[in-house]
């Protein structure tokens, strides 16, 4: 099928190596056009993509409209805070029933709507699934086994998204649950970011084990509240994503953390990792999620006061062990 890529970044690039070798006819584009040069320039020395070729296949452009018309598929690959405008500008080359899929991770903070939600506001015509789940672009560019989840409210999209993708390497999983995928997807950066930290400040595996445990806690009660399945924390684009971002060196989440727990400020940790941190954007729209359902969520009130109200990572910690008592599980 032909297949447009919106964003060049690495998950984009990862995911246009994919599709090419399913072979579909692939269009990938960049609002930056420096990354369109370097990729036309040289396609096996990608940034941060080591190892990974971009066939000769896969057309390259710096127009929206070339990206956009004629496909059968739009493929989102944008970084969260430019998701609108890119959808606001896509609009006019976007057609009835056009199959668009989300693949970036974040909730936008003035509206606290999830990316999907945003393209369907923007394309109210259109039919747009998410695709997410444990999957690093380094290792997906390089055909290492991966498993994800594409989640829609529309079954016919999920299973076109499936067959897009899929390959004997890269399994898909169909769900009709978005609004869980899409909470695990963003909401998991920020409980990395604190996992980072606790390997920044040197303590152990214990200590991060428990950290994630109670992350995916958090991001289930919010999610149930919002209308979440259960099964969808538990699953791949729940406590999967959560394992894989909070435990890897290729996890700029993790790495920036880490580098917030050494003492870095968020500025200078986000400028050494050299890539968008979407944890440091989703935390404060985490945080009002928080509120606006009622949910406790301790670990992302405390990220939140470390990244942006001076906290110490270390007393940022301390807090959340020597809180009051209580259950493991609320009801009991």
């Amino acid at each position: 099928m032909k297949v447009g890529v919106l964003g060049a970044g690495t998950w984009g690039t990862a995911l246009a190596i994919q599709l090419a070798a399913n072979g579909h006819e692939v269009m990938l584009w960049s609002a930056v056009a420096k990354e369109i040069d370097a990729l036309a320039a040289d396609r096996c020395r990608i940034p941060n993509l080591p190892g990974a070729k971009l066939p000769e296949s896969v057309g390259l452009t710096k127009e929206l409209s070339e990206a956009c018309i004629g496909k059968e598929l739009l493929v989102f690959a944008v970084s969260s805070k430019w998701v609108r405008s890119v959808a606001v500008q896509a609009k006019p080359y976007i057609s009835k029933g056009q199959k668009i899929v989300n693949v970036g991770k974040g909730i936008e903070e003035d509206t606290l709507m999830t990316l999907t939600q945003v393209i369907a506001q923007e394309n109210p015509e259109a039919s747009v699934a998410v695709l997410s789940g444990p999957s690093h672009a380094e290792e997906v560019s390089r055909g290492i086994p991966t498993a994800i989840v594409v989640g829609s409210a529309e079954p016919e999209t999920a299973l076109f998204v499936q067959d897009a993708f899929m390959n004997e390497f890269f399994r898909i999983y169909t769900s009709s649950d978005v609004i869980g995928i899409e909470l695990g997807g963003s909401l998991k950066n920020v409980i990395a970011l604190a996992a980072g930290v606790v390997d920044g400040l040197g303590y152990g595996d214990n200590t991060k084990a428990a950290l994630m445990t109670r992350g995916i806690a958090e991001i289930t009660r919010l999610g149930l509240k919002m209308g979440g399945k259960q099964e969808t924390f538990s699953g791949l684009s729940g406590v999967g994503d959560l394992i894989v971002t909070c435990t890897s060196t290729h996890s700029r989440n993790h790495n920036a953390g880490y580098l917030i727990g050494k003492g870095y400020t968020v500025e200078a940790a986000m400028a050494e990792v050299k890539q968008v941190v979407e944890g440091v954007y989703c935390a404060k729209a985490a945080r009002k999620l928080a509120r606006k359902y009622e949910v406790s969520m301790p670990i992302v009130e405390q990220v939140n006061e470390v990244l942006f109200e001076g906290k110490s990572a270390k007393d940022a910690l301390i807090y959340l062990f020597q809180r009051d008592r209580t259950w493991e599980y609320q009801g009991q």
